[in-house]
C-alpha cells in the first residue's frame, strides 16, 4: 500500500470510529473501508492512529474495548467534556452488585445457587438489577435437576469496566492477602 493509501485507510478508519457508538473490531473496519483494504493495513492504520493522537495531545484517544477499537475524550480534558454534557448521575452498583458481578465474572457460566452460596446471601434482587442494566444475561441452562438458569457477563460489561476481554481481568492470585488467604482455606477444606 502506498504511502497516500495509508493515509487515506487512517482517515477512513478514524470516520467510522467516529460515526460508531460501539467500539468496532479491525474485521469490521476493514469490511467497511473497501477491498483494497486488508485487516492487516487496518490494524497498521490503528497503530499509527492511536500513536498519533497520543503524540499530539489530541482531544480523543484510541481504546481497545469490548474486543474492537473506539474513540474517546481524551481523559485529560474531562472537565471540559464535563461541561458540555454532564455524567449521568445513574446510582452506582452496590457492594452486594460488585459481589455478586466479580463472582459471575469469574465462575461463568454460574447458576444462581451456586452464587448464593459463595455470597452466603441470597441474590436474587442484584441479578434482577445486574439483568436490567444489561450487565449480565441468560447463558442457557444447567444440566443440574431443576435446569437452573446459567449466568455470564456480556459485552456491556466488558464496556461498563473498560475491558476488551474477559482475559483482562485480574488474576485471582494478583488479589490482596485477604482474599488469598480465604482462598487457602477453601482449599484446605475441599
Amino acid at each position: 500500500m502506498s504511502e497516500a493509501g495509508g493515509e487515506r485507510l487512517k482517515y477512513i478508519v478514524e470516520a467510522l470510529l467516529f460515526a460508531s457508538p460501539l467500539p468496532l473490531p479491525a474485521a469490521s473496519l476493514a469490511r467497511a473501508a473497501g477491498e483494497e483494504y486488508n485487516e492487516a493495513e487496518v490494524k497498521r492504520a490503528l497503530l499509527e492512529l492511536g500513536e498519533e493522537y497520543e503524540r499530539e495531545g489530541r482531544g480523543m484517544v484510541l481504546r481497545r474495548a469490548a474486543g474492537g477499537y473506539r474513540l474517546v475524550s481524551a481523559p485529560r480534558y474531562a472537565e471540559y467534556v464535563e461541561r458540555l454534557a454532564p455524567v449521568s448521575k445513574k446510582r452506582p452498583l452496590t457492594a452486594a452488585a460488585l459481589e455478586t458481578l466479580a463472582i459471575v465474572a469469574y465462575k461463568q457460566p454460574v447458576t444462581k445457587a451456586k452464587i448464593d452460596s459463595i455470597r452466603g446471601a441470597n441474590s436474587e434482587g442484584t441479578l434482577r438489577t445486574l439483568l436490567e442494566r444489561r450487565l449480565i444475561a441468560p447463558m442457557g441452562r444447567s444440566e443440574e435437576p431443576g435446569r437452573p438458569m446459567l449466568y455470564g457477563t456480556t459485552r456491556e460489561f466488558l464496556l461498563y469496566f473498560g475491558l476488551d476481554s474477559l482475559d483482562d481481568l485480574p488474576r485471582e492470585k494478583d488479589f490482596p492477602a485477604t482474599a488469598a488467604g480465604e482462598r487457602q482455606d477453601e482449599k484446605e477444606e475441599g
